[in-house]
């Protein structure tokens, strides 16, 4: 596909496959690209498998619900949510992702990013609130049922200076039984482009990373 679909209502992709071509046709981790499918706010799209070059995946301009979506080989990032509005919620239900150099949800917006029954494989992050958006806000993340498997940094980035929390629950990391992967990772994020600085100890603090040991098991 040479250019963005944009998607408004459902978009039920009966499990084809879809990749850049032309225009869309890079697979590098440059900012700006332009995704494969655009959601307008409240959009659905489900059963759709992603491939190589995937350019920047899935773009949510609102609320919107990524259902039984597969990326193959993740471009710079796999979806990225952009709403505006603090009672947006996004939803990313069941489906995968593997092969990120760096993230695989990228939460640029405001509100709620909801992801449940998510398989990651290979991948830098899985989820990271934006560290140094011109415009920052608050962001609510929320992770259940989630199986993580090494290698991998991390699996959730949020800012700790803006409010975000992270939630956590019933969280499977497979292949590393040397516990390398960090479970959340607290920022001091910034609005001026720099590299936000990285806050420690990671892992649950009560407050911004709101988990137990028992919410993340190791296969």
């Amino acid at each position: 596909m040479p250019k963005t679909i944009a998607v408004s209502g459902v978009r039920d992709g009966g499990m084809k496959m879809f990749y850049g071509t032309g225009a869309l046709g890079g697979d590098s981790q440059d900012e700006g690209q332009d995704p494969l499918f655009e959601l307008a706010d409240g959009a659905v799209l489900k059963n759709v498998v992603i491939g190589t070059p995937a350019a920047d995946g899935v773009h949510c301009k609102g609320s919107c619900t990524l259902q039984n979506v597969w990326w193959l080989d993740v471009g710079e990032d796999a979806a990225s949510f952009k709403g505006k509005s603090p009672s947006a919620v996004y939803q990313v239900i069941g489906g995968g992702a593997r092969n990120a150099d760096d993230k695989v949800l990228q939460f640029n917006g405001a509100g709620t990013l909801n992801v449940s029954g998510f398989q990651v494989e290979n991948a830098g992050k899985l989820v990271r609130s934006c560290g140094n958006c011109k415009t920052q806000y608050k962001r609510t993340i929320v992770l259940d049922d989630i199986d993580v498997t090494a290698p991998m940094n991390s699996i959730v980035g949020v800012n700790a200076n803006y409010g975000d929390t992270a939630t956590l629950s019933r969280i499977r990391i497979h292949g590393d039984g040397k516990k390398k992967i960090k479970t959340c990772v607290r920022f001091e994020g910034n609005d001026t482009g720099k590299e936000p600085k990285e806050l420690k100890p990671a892992g649950p603090d009560g407050k911004t990373c709101t988990f137990t040991a028992a919410d993340v098991s190791y296969q």
